[in-house]
């Protein structure tokens, strides 16, 4: 979301323009002003890297201790000792539960003796064995788990163990008989071991410390080369509940912030990360920027095109020729654009000139379409010809002052499509659009050109792989 914000900003402030209403006054101007920006994202998770991860790190072969020299010690009369591995796991998630299951296939030998009590009153029989000669014997296990994520960041898991269906027989001598269920139990009594620590492990989560970091890094102020510095301003974050089907992971997240670039590096407020409410729009953006343009920049964009150009005042059997020699751009209390200019030549004097910004819709151009000057200059003639300095300076700045944005909309919108459709980093892909790009206003302050832009699309966000380690 961020990396959107920050293309968006850099394009807007590449074009140097803006989409202006007419106004006739200046509100107050102040952060809670500016409309809420509203990101919301469904993501797309494949899961099997997760499950490969799993499969990479749950042992396949498990054994009683000092396999295949020790024994366990059932009882005074009982001894045995096992081999079991498992199959691949085989992992299927739907809607919050994920279920986790493996065969298992395992050979058990054992003998047995006479005792009394404690008292030992023969020796050991000879072995006898299961799973060895007619195959290892087989039994399937499976674990569900089910995931709840609340709005107070606090995740909570609960496992359940499904009955062990055994899929063979496995007789052996010293028992004379079937020990399949002892067997079974034996295993299921080493399968609730292994839930408890899951439980024990992973039942309740707080993450409300890491959504904590992650929302100070949102709170965070960044610099932009070139632009100035970005303040995302944060209010709120959402998220629907995890959904899952099969290998495909489906969440749906978003954030309500006041994103600015300013030109001066803004302090950084520690706030608490606030609780999730749900999703709205998923899938859609409607991102509004408010940005300040140094009057600086517009300076010398100004003296770029106008310093050392002579203009002439002549007309009939007047002949006089003025060169400006500086231009300074800068705004007043009543939301006027102020363009204060030095000229010498056959004159010399100052000129300002004076006029509110406005949007012409029909040809997508900021204009300042009515300029009024004042003439500074000691000159009584050129006083006298001021009707003449009218005519020509004022339509020369009138030209400088007006910024067409139907080129940068286009260019704006069609490189934002490009980065929208494309993969990011490897294994996270977007697919969206924007379906409108505009500046909605803009403020003549006395200490900034202030700009307002609003973007509004769709984003999703498929995430194919992942570099998963534990």
């Amino acid at each position: 979301m961020r990396i959107t914000l920050f293309l968006f900003i850099i394009l807007i402030y590449q074009s140097a323009t803006a989409q202006v209403l007419p106004r006739n006054t200046i509100p107050l101007l102040t952060l809670e002003s500016l409309p809420e920006s509203q990101i919301d994202i469904p993501i797309q998770i494949n899961l099997r890297p997760i499950y490969a991860l799993a499969e990479k790190n749950v042992d396949t072969v498990f054994t009683s201790a000092n396999y295949p020299d020790g024994w366990i010690l059932a009882d005074c009369a009982t001894r045995y000792k096992y081999h079991f591995r498992r199959s691949p796991l085989r992992m299927i998630a739907n809607g919050t539960t994920l279920n986790l299951a493996f065969t298992g296939s395992y050979k058990i030998t054992g003998s047995t003796r006479v005792c009394a009590g404690s008292t030992v009153l023969s020796p050991w029989t000879p072995d006898c064995k299961c799973g060895f000669k007619e195959g290892e014997r087989k039994v399937n296990v499976s674990f569900s788990s089910s995931f709840n994520f609340g709005s107070n960041y606090i995740l909570r898991t609960k496992i359940t163990r499904a009955e062990p269906q055994a899929l063979d027989k496995c007789e052996v001598c010293f028992w004379g008989q079937d020990i399949t269920n002892v067997v079974l139990k034996g295993l299921k009594e080493a399968l609730d071991l292994s839930k408890k620590a899951m439980e024990d492990s992973f039942g309740v989560i707080n993450l409300r410390p890491y959504m904590q970091q992650a929302w100070n890094s949102l709170n965070a102020v960044y610099h932009i080369p070139n632009v100035g510095y970005f303040s995302l301003n944060p209010k709120r974050l959402r998220m629907n509940d995890l959904n899952a089907k099969n290998d495909l992971l489906n969440i749906s997240i978003g954030i309500s912030a006041t994103p600015v670039v300013s030109l001066e590096k803004p302090s950084v407020a520690a706030t608490p990360v606030p609780n999730m409410s749900p999703v709205k729009n998923p899938g859609g953006f409607n991102i509004n920027l408010e940005a300040a343009l140094q009057y600086d920049s517009l300076t010398n964009i100004m003296n770029s095109f106008l310093i050392d150009k002579r203009f002439e005042l002549s007309e009939g059997i007047i002949k006089k020729h003025i060169i400006i020699k500086k231009t300074k751009v800068s705004g007043d209390v009543d939301g006027n654009l102020v363009i204060d200019m030095d000229f010498e030549g056959s004159h010399k004097g100052s000129a300002s000139f004076i006029g509110k910004p406005v949007y012409n819709a029909a040809t997508k151009t900021i204009e300042v379409p009515e300029l009024d000057f004042d003439l500074k200059t000691k000159d009584f003639l050129l006083k006298t010809v001021k009707w003449l300095f009218n005519k020509k300076i004022v339509k020369e700045i009138k030209k400088y002052a007006s910024f067409n944005l139907a080129a940068y909309y286009d260019t704006a919108t069609k490189t934002l499509n490009t980065w929208l459709n494309k993969e990011w980093t490897k294994g996270v892909r977007g697919s969206g659009t924007v379906s409108e790009l505009k500046l909605t206003n803009v403020y003549a302050l006395p200490q900034h050109l202030l700009i307002r832009s609003n973007c509004i699309g769709k984003l999703s966000v498929i995430v194919s792989e992942m570099k998963l380690a534990l």
